[in-house]
Order: C-alpha cells, then structure tokens, then sequence
C-alpha cells in the first residue's frame, strides 16, 4: 500500500535533485507558500547520532572511527570509507534509510494539508517515488552544477565530478520525473516554475 493512501488521502510529493541542483533552495520555497517539507537528508545526519540502535549497528559495520570521541557521526571518515565501496554503501543504506523512513512516517501524522513534500537526494535510486502521488526533480547544466558546489563548499572541480559521476544521470532522472524545474535562470525563473507546478498539483486533488 502507498504512503499516500495510507495516511487519509495526503499526497506525498517526492522533490530531488542532484548535488548543485538547487533542490534545498526549491524546498524552502515551498515551505515560505505553506506547504510542509520533510527534509530527509538533514534528518538523516540527526537520526545517525539520536538513534542509540542505529549507531550500534553502523559501528559494527564499519568500526569504532565510524563515531568520534563525543560520540558523533564521523561523516568524513565515513564518507571516505564507502565512496569507492558499493557493497559497504548499500549496507550502511540499508540501514540509515529504514529509520529515516520509521521518522517521516511519524512526522507525516502531525502535518496537515493535503500536500506534503518529501526532499531526498535519492528518490529515485531507493525507488521511493514509488510511495510518492507525484515527484519532482530539480536540475541545471552540468557546468553550473560544478560550479555551484565549488564555489559553496570549495571543492576542486576534480572532487565535485566525481560525486556527480556517482549520482544517477540527470537524462535518467528526468525520464522518471513526474514534473521538471529547470534551475539555470536565475531565482525568479526558479520560483515561477515553482509556483506552476504546484498550482497543478492543487488542481489535480481539488
């Protein structure tokens, strides 16, 4: 049974986007029109250090360094250890994404609306728009994208083409988009498309 069918006819909006994408910016945007948003990838980086069983079962997989001496997600160390690593990164997934999936459902409850918005890097590669009414994607030029992850966390163009080359292709993605937003015009251009789509969803429910 789907999410959205299971909790009294909310519709759940999957919205993704590769890294420089733009896809947080989308998301607080449509929180600022007054529509909730679960932000799956912040609540992930909290739910590794609150959930006592979680953080048990990820330093069995990966050992003592997982955690550091204050007991908080090592994320560097982690990160380095499963980057060229499928099997390790499908392990600690398969972890970290049932207990971020435990957390939305519980936050689901406590929205109210119709339309609830569901951000993650990974809609697609975990097929969670599988359990989503609707989802969107957020893309731009790959040479933007480049730059816009370099200038903001001051990585070599090397160091950002490599995590894009691990993302799914954004030719992929938008083949399984239900709706596209185009993020190479600037934050008008941006919030415009914005605003359409979600005039359309509004209408199909209505």
């Amino acid at each position: 049974m789907e999410i959205e069918q299971e909790y009294f006819g909310k519709k759940i909006i999957g919205l993704t986007g590769g890294i420089g994408s733009g896809k947080t910016t989308v998301a607080k945007f449509i929180e600022e029109l007054g529509f909730p948003v679960y932000y799956s990838d912040e609540r992930a980086k909290d739910i590794v250090n609150d959930d006592d069983l979680l953080k048990e079962r990820i330093i069995q997989l990966l050992g003592e360094n997982a955690y550091d001496e204050n007991g908080i997600y090592n994320r560097k160390y982690v990160a380095e250890l499963v980057f060229n690593n499928n099997d390790l990164l499908q392990e600690l997934n398969g972890m970290i994404h049932p207990a971020v999936k435990y957390d939305f459902e519980k936050w689901i409850q406590h929205q109210q609306g119709k339309l609830l918005f569901k951000e993650t890097a990974l809609l697609f590669e975990l097929r969670l728009n599988q359990h989503c009414y609707k989802s969107i994607l957020i893309t731009a030029d790959d040479n933007l994208r480049l730059k816009r992850v370099m200038q903001r966390d001051g990585k070599t163009y090397r160091e950002v083409e490599k995590i894009m080359d691990k993302q799914m292709p954004e030719k992929e993605k938008v083949r399984k988009a239900d709706f596209v937003i185009f993020n190479n015009d600037g934050m008008q251009e941006l919030m415009l498309q914005t605003e359409t789509i979600i005039q359309k969803l509004l209408s199909e429910i209505e």
